[in-house]
């Protein structure tokens, strides 16, 4: 794109040069100089540059608030072997290595990413979260780096450092989401590529008509100003449109949009994992939701249990404990958590050792514990391992379902011998979250390796009419490859292991922020805060910035359709209007600029009035 504008400065000074040298060694040489053509077009150039390059970092303003999170200083622990506290030093927090022990005062910032290892306090995790309340923390919580500690002192040890810590991650996604080009960009490209060898045809045909025009005197001679002659008339109109042409604010439509546009998503807690991603998520008009943590709080608690055996409570629980604890399933940790009761007197338990531990994503898991064959899952679990279920156990399960209840079934020694009923409530809002989206012409799909009862149960509780339940992972994945070889651009919206393929094969993987690392790793959008309706602002954010792209198209191109006449003359023969060089250099600059503001309102964005009365109406999930 440069080389327009340095042919018209060239083309202008040398020229100018060619005119001093005639003008010294023939007295009778008339002829203008038009070095002020060219010290005119650079620096209205550099003053564009300049002013794009002002409006480009405010862009990047979300990463600066980002990197100021982290605090400066730190205060390290010095312990003995008894845990005891021998000293404490300030230092620099970039000199915290991992397993360090730190000092959290109140009002301070966690200095590292880790878990607490003494005291309790409440955390403000909102400038990483989006949590408005602040969270409680106490002995074996994990913590994040850069949120604030409100009350009390908090001992932490350091997991992850540097480059490793959740902050720099976030960085890093920004940043590499902000330089990274989105597909609507190779557009541009591609006129450019085509457009810049026109304007050079077109600037020297536009030379070569005035200048034949004067030559063979097809115009009147007052025309010409007396300063200059027909073929200096005719190189400044054919310079002019070689500046005024410059597809600069063309190049600069996208990548500034894309940049502001992930800024905002990221001070809004929506990390969207560049243009690419930013581009398929205007286009989405599907959207699959998995069922646990993501439409449901992810949180199941057990509400019930049914021994079909002669078992002790107790016992029944630590083996079922035992096995499930090695898995990282929220039913599995509902369970661990319902069976901590039976051992009050310990906070973590040691459970009995698990040998040839197996899960089975989507199913349940298994494992040996005590010599006993433990197996913990769903219905078709146990039928692949042929164990029968009993009549009783059928309408148990029945029974849950029709409560929007999970039935999770237990086999000792290929005997069954426990259903255990686990509620994981709705996240408010789910149900309004749907309905607006079927307002914005999104169709919503629920997927879950959940029992058909349950899934239909919740389905029909937030609104959703396509259900698919016992879903293995791969079936997820198939599932979201169906509905886009039907015509549609799907998103996938999961939180767990079991949703990564899905995740990974969808136009727009989005993974709620509490979700597994390896769900928020195969995603393209990273829902930070947790909350539903961050899937209608991601969509929307999108379509808002593709509008924004598609503006900047149009006035960078039609800017160039007016300005290319005018600069080649078109109204001087009605007007003796003419744009000099430098006047269409700054025209040039002017469009840049123009292009980079427009953009750079994007800042202004406000999400969908609807979720504002969500909140209003005090059911927005924190």
């Amino acid at each position: 794109m440069d080389v327009l504008i340095a042919l018209g400065t060239n083309t202008a000074y040398f020229y100018s040069v060619y005119s001093v040298l005639r003008a010294a060694t023939s007295p009778s040489f008339r002829g203008a100089d038009f070095f002020e053509t060219s010290s005119m077009l650079i620096s209205f150039v550099l003053l564009g540059k300049y002013l794009e390059v002002q409006a480009k970092g405010k862009t990047s303003e979300a990463i600066a608030k980002l990197m100021d999170l982290a605090p400066e200083t730190a205060i390290l622990l010095t312990l003995d072997n008894e845990g005891n506290v021998v000293s404490e030093q300030e230092i620099d927090s970039r000199l915290i290595q991992k397993n360090d022990v730190i000092k959290i005062i109140p009002g301070a910032k966690v200095a590292s990413d880790g878990f607490v290892i003494w005291g309790q306090s409440h955390v403000n995790e909102s400038m990483i979260t989006g949590e408005a309340r602040p969270v409680g923390k106490r002995k074996g919580d994990a913590v994040i780096g850069g949120t604030l500690n409100e009350n009390g002192v908090l001992h932490i040890k350091a997991t992850r450092v540097g480059s490793e810590s959740a902050l720099a991650q976030i960085v890093r996604l920004v940043e590499s989401a902000q330089m990274a080009k989105a597909p609507v960009q190779k557009f541009a490209d591609r006129i450019s590529k085509v457009f810049v060898p026109l304007v050079i045809i077109l600037s020297f045909s536009t030379w070569l008509t005035w200048f034949l025009t004067g030559k063979f005197h097809a115009y009147p001679k007052y025309w010409i100003p007396s300063s200059m002659d027909s073929f200096q008339l005719a190189l400044q109109f054919g310079i002019s449109v070689m500046v005024i042409a410059c597809p600069c604010a063309l190049g600069l439509a996208t990548p500034t949009a894309v940049m502001v546009g992930t800024g905002v998503g990221a001070s809004q807690g929506i990390l969207i994992k560049g243009g690419q991603a930013l581009e398929s998520a205007h286009k989405v008009n599907c959207i699959v939701f998995d069922k646990t943590g993501t439409l449901t709080v992810g949180k199941p608690v057990v509400v019930n249990t049914r021994l079909l055996k002669n078992v002790v409570l107790r016992d029944f629980y630590e083996l079922a404990a035992a096995t499930e604890v090695n898995s990282e399933h929220p039913l599995a940790k509902a369970v661990v958590e319902y069976a901590k009761k039976f051992r009050d007197d310990e906070e973590n338990p040691a459970w009995p050792e698990a040998s040839d531990f197996m899960s089975m994503p989507g199913h349940g898991v298994k494992a040996v514990v005590r010599n006993k064959e433990i197996i913990v899952g769903n219905k078709s679990l146990m039928l692949e391992h042929n164990i029968a279920i009993p009549f009783e156990a059928e309408e148990i399960l029945a029974e849950t379902e029709g409560m929007a209840q999970t039935g999770i079934l237990v086999s000792i020694d290929r005997e069954l011998t426990g259903v255990i009923a686990i509620s994981d409530p709705l996240k408010p809002g789910a149900r309004e979250v749907i309905s607006i989206l079927n307002s914005m012409k999104v169709k919503s799909i629920m997927v879950t390796g959940d029992n058909w009862g349950t899934a239909n149960s919740i389905a029909k509780d937030v609104g959703i009419d396509t259900v698919i339940a016992e879903a293995k992972p791969e079936h997820k994945a198939e599932k979201v490859k169906d509905l886009q070889a039907s015509g549609y651009i799907v998103a996938m919206v999961g939180d767990g292991i079991n949703d990564s393929p899905a995740l990974v094969a969808a136009d727009v993987g989005m993974a709620i922020g509490a979700g597994t690392d390896i769900a928020i790793e195969a995603a393209d959008i990273v829902l930070m805060k947790s909350n539903l309706e961050d899937v209608i602002t991601a969509i929307d954010l999108s379509r808002t910035t593709f509008s924004r792209i598609r503006l900047n198209y149009i006035w960078a191109l039609g800017y160039n359709v007016l300005g290319i006449p005018i600069a080649a003359g078109a109204l001087f023969p009605s007007t003796r209007f003419r744009l000099p060089p430098w006047i269409a250099g700054a025209a040039m600059a002017a469009s840049s600029v123009s292009v980079v503001c427009c953009s750079l309102l994007l800042k202004k964005y406000r999400r969908p009035r609807q979720l504002d009365n969500l909140q209003i109406q005090g059911i927005t999930v924190n």
